[in-house]
């Protein structure tokens, strides 16, 4: 059972995290329960949302991108359901419909593609699609939100009598209106809309003329606006067509109402689903933007934080376009516990609250900003000792606080505990609190929890050095400027710099070389040792990596030289047996001049032929013992140059299959120019480059200069337009 603290929370700026991730939800839902997150309870349950979360962030970037999960919320619906014979409006339908249809159309797109989002899917799996709810919603309302005439045989015969009514009151009104206007009775506007109702614009003077009912004046009185008698019979008709219409539409949605209520359940299971999923996306959309990734998580008690960023940092860094130094940082078995010296404003701080944070992130579903090769496991406790403490309410001293964190820390801590404690054994007297936080430290040493504290207490730089599974670090400071370079070294103290800090900024000599003689002379001279000693460590490294740069040099060069003389022996090689075979070509040849020789001075043939044949035997005869070996060793070589061969032409074949790929995509998404006469245009799969004469319909005359041809339109490429 997992246990963290409001207090760790606090301390380490988790809600700042919820507020970052929180402004990536698109639900109002969804923001409210981003910022109500906190780490889970199960370690199998944070497993399972990092995986969900992976699985969305590869959704973001890849080509099979998750649907939208927008929706608005149905709260106010869902407690109309639960009320007796209540009635929902159209618009609450409406959001039942979107909510309906977007929980659908997610679970399908899971269904689907499970392989791919196992974990999404398994989280998808317990929930019910029901088709039925936007099916009887869809009979009902259509897409602009209205009653459909057919939703009843009742409804479509009120609209069809409303509509009728609505014709006859308009051929009445336009009757009364040419004849108002006829004995010259209206003003110039004639007529105008009174609470929605047509009216005549009678001058004031001809008002007894016209039979109907006065609904309103104009401001100077000259107008009075009035509504025919036949008019306002039928009006009243109308009126009572609406009304049963109302009543019709009443009685509908009470039936809707009904039949929706027993899926209340469901909808409310939509409804949280989507907001997790909101939940989900926002996470995604943060370890977007602070590159975070999956670690590996082992279930071993370890771990191994490469190159880790401090997302709040890295983030306010980001926008002041400042750089954030990455730490790496291990802890497990036999180095559990690590002590982090150094002088202040080094980063000590930062690198405790980095380990910390990215801890409470990764056991609450966040990705985090480190390497892939990062290590991982979860603790069942996070205990935190950061920053001053003193508590005004409690009428606490900074040093009591700490002695009551300390004894909740005493009775909490064990193997499955991560402690991170700033400033350890500060707020007494350094000799006494620093023998009461070494006291304290062995406590939590002999528990097998694991920890990291910052100090400047040499007592406890000591104690690290000689416990087996603890070790000492520090934050790298520049020992001739004296400023921090943000980088944790694992395996030495640190130097607090005391007097060297105090001196760059300004401090008089006499005065230092004062205080110098006030403290004991062994502990300047162990400050000194550890400082020196910290100066020999950085020049050692420097050494080891110039040796190291220069053995790789080394063994590229010996590699290369190796190479050289592979190549020269190759060819060498090859020139003896070239050597060889001329020679062999020579001895043959000057045989056969001497036969040439022989023959022309005796002119004897058979004596030719007979000699001839003899060379020709002893010849063959060689080949016969060489011809074996020979073809063997060339059909070998062969067979290898064959093999060699056809592997780069796959590669080239496939290099080339790419190319075509993306060439073909670049051409599909280039925006295709609408040609005009004039411009200088390619057929697709040529090179000569013509002017376009005319353009018809789909087709184009171009001219090459010695001919012109009749092309069309889609065979052209665009080259450029001449400028006007």
């Amino acid at each position: 059972m997992i246990k963290i603290q409001t207090k760790t929370l606090q301390d380490l700026e988790f809600s700042t995290i919820l507020e970052q991730t929180a402004q990536f939800c698109i639900t109002d839902l969804g923001k409210e329960k981003t910022l109500k997150i906190k780490p889970f309870s199960d370690s199998e349950k944070a497993m399972q949302s990092l995986k969900e979360v992976n699985e969305f962030i590869v959704s973001l970037t890849g080509d099979n991108p998750i649907p939208n999960h927008g929706f608005d919320t149905i709260n106010a619906e869902l407690h109309l359901l639960s009320i007796e014979n209540s009635i929902l409006e159209v618009g609450g339908f409406r959001k039942i419909l979107s909510i309906n249809e977007t929980t659908t159309t997610l679970l399908s797109f899971f269904e689907k593609y499970k392989q791919f989002y196992e974990s999404l899917f398994e989280k998808s799996e317990s929930i019910d699609i029901e088709k039925s709810i936007s099916e009887a919603i869809k009979e009902i309302i259509d897409r602009f939100g209205e009653i459909k005439d057919n939703a009843t045989p009742e409804l479509a015969i009120i609209r069809r009598a409303i509509s009728g009514m609505k014709g006859k009151i308009n051929a009445s009104f336009n009757t009364a209106l040419s004849q108002a206007a006829s004995g010259d009775y209206l003003d110039e506007i004639k007529e105008s809309i009174i609470d929605n109702r047509r009216v005549l614009a009678v001058k004031a003077m001809h008002r007894k003329r016209i039979k109907g009912t006065a609904l309103g004046t104009s401001k100077t009185g000259s107008i009075i606006f009035i509504e025919p008698a036949t008019t306002l019979e039928l009006s009243r008709e109308l009126n009572n067509l609406l009304f049963d219409e109302k009543e019709e539409i009443k009685k509908i949605l009470r039936q809707l109402t009904e039949f929706i209520r027993p899926y209340k359940e469901l909808l409310n299971s939509y409804q949280n689903y989507l907001v997790e999923i909101d939940c989900i996306a926002a996470k995604a959309k943060y370890a977007q933007k602070i590159n975070g990734i999956l670690p590996i998580i082992t279930k071993e008690k370890q771990l191994f934080l490469k190159n880790a960023f401090h997302p709040i940092l890295y983030l306010s860094n980001q926008k002041k376009k400042e750089k954030t130094y990455p730490q790496t940082i291990q802890l497990k078995q036999d180095s559990r516990i690590i002590v982090i010296s150094g002088p202040n404003a080094g980063g000590k701080s930062i690198t405790l609250k980095t380990v910390g944070l990215l801890q409470l992130m990764l056991q609450s579903g966040f990705l985090i900003p480190v390497d892939s090769q990062s290590e991982c496991c979860f603790f069942d406790r996070i205990l935190t000792d950061i920053g001053d403490n003193q508590s005004i309410e409690n009428h606490l001293s900074t040093y009591s606080y700490r002695l009551k964190m300390m004894n909740q820390f005493l009775r909490k801590c064990n193997e499955n505990t991560l402690f991170l404690i700033d400033e350890f054994g500060t707020g007494s007297d350094p000799e006494l609190g620093g023998a009461l936080a070494e006291t304290f430290l062995e406590v939590f040493y002999e528990r097998a929890a694991f920890g990291i504290i910052t100090t400047h207490y040499s007592n406890l730089k000591m104690l690290a050095n000689e416990l087996p599974c603890a070790v000492n670090a520090n934050m790298q400071f520049n020992q001739k400027t004296l400023e921090p370079i943000y980088q944790l070294q694992i395996g030495e103290a640190g130097s607090s710099f005391t007097f060297e800090v105090a001196q760059k900024n300004g401090i008089p000599y006499s005065l230092i070389n004062k205080a110098k003689k006030k403290i004991e002379r062994s502990k300047v001279r162990f400050d000194k040792t550890i400082a020196d000693l910290q100066k020999e460590r950085a020049k050692l490294r420097k050494s080891s990596e110039t040796l190291k740069n220069e053995e790789v040099k080394a063994k590229t060069e010996t590699r290369q030289l190796e190479e050289i003389n592979a190549k020269i022996q190759q060819k060498l090689e090859s020139f003896q047996e070239l050597y060889d075979s001329n020679q062999k070509r020579i001895h043959l040849g000057k045989k056969i001049e001497s036969l040439a020789e022989s023959f022309q001075n005796n002119n004897r043939k058979k004596q030719l032929i007979d000699e001839f044949l003899k060379i020709i035997a002893v010849e063959n005869s060689k080949r016969k013992k060489e011809v074996p070996k020979v073809k063997k060793q060339e059909k070998a070589k062969e067979k290898q140059l064959e093999k060699e061969v056809e592997k780069k032409v796959a590669v080239i074949r496939e290099k080339k299959k790419k190319e075509k790929i993306i060439q073909k995509k670049k051409e599909e998404n280039k925006p295709k120019v609408v040609l005009k006469v004039g411009d200088r245009v390619r057929m697709t799969d040529g090179r000569a480059i013509g002017i376009i004469d005319t353009l018809e319909k789909n087709k184009a005359i171009v001219n090459y200069g010695m001919f012109t041809t009749n092309v069309s339109i889609s065979e052209l490429e665009f080259v450029d337009r001449k400028k006007k």
